[in-house]
């Protein structure tokens, strides 16, 4: 075969080893990028490859760093930063904060005995809307759209829906 072929032997058994190693190769490979992306996805995408490899090396897999960083790069994984909490209240203030006065009993025999109010936030294509809403208690008829807003604009609507 190797006259056929116009080769030394020496080629051909050289060729065939580096053929062998690279299927080896491969597969390892292909093992590492299964392992790195399935503990990127269960870490909810926000291990890097030095914490990756961390978590690879206290379960019994020796990895380089560096290893696990040509993985995820071969398969487009990129970690995420997690978000910074940020306190949304301010409890520890002077002002006057009123009394509870339903204490959750939202039950009325009456029309305009209790009055519930929300606001939401709708994202649109011109911005953001905050919507919000107050219904009286025990009048189905009453729930009113009290304002909607725009982030320049204030459209002051008394709708029955």
């Amino acid at each position: 075969m190797c006259r056929q072929l116009a080769v030394s032997r020496e080629s051909y058994h050289k060729w065939l080893k580096r053929a062998s190693k690279a299927s080896v190769n491969k597969l390892q490979q292909h093992d590492t990028d299964r392992l790195v992306k399935g503990l990127f996805y269960k870490h909810k995408r926000r291990y890097g490859a030095p914490r990756i490899a961390k978590v690879l090396r206290n379960i019994g897999i020796v990895i380089n760093r560096k290893t696990v960083a040509k993985s995820m790069k071969r398969q487009c994984l990129r970690s995420k930063a997690a978000g910074k909490y940020k306190a949304t209240t301010d409890s520890k203030h002077n002002l006057p904060v009123n009394d509870n006065l339903l204490q959750k009993d939202f039950t009325a025999t009456a029309p305009n005995q209790k009055y519930v109010q929300d606001i939401t936030y709708l994202n649109t294509g011109e911005g953001w809307i905050y919507l919000a809403q107050v219904g009286c208690r025990g009048d189905d008829q009453a729930r009113r759209l009290v304002f909607m807003e725009r982030a320049v604009q204030r459209v002051i609507l008394a709708v029955l829906l």
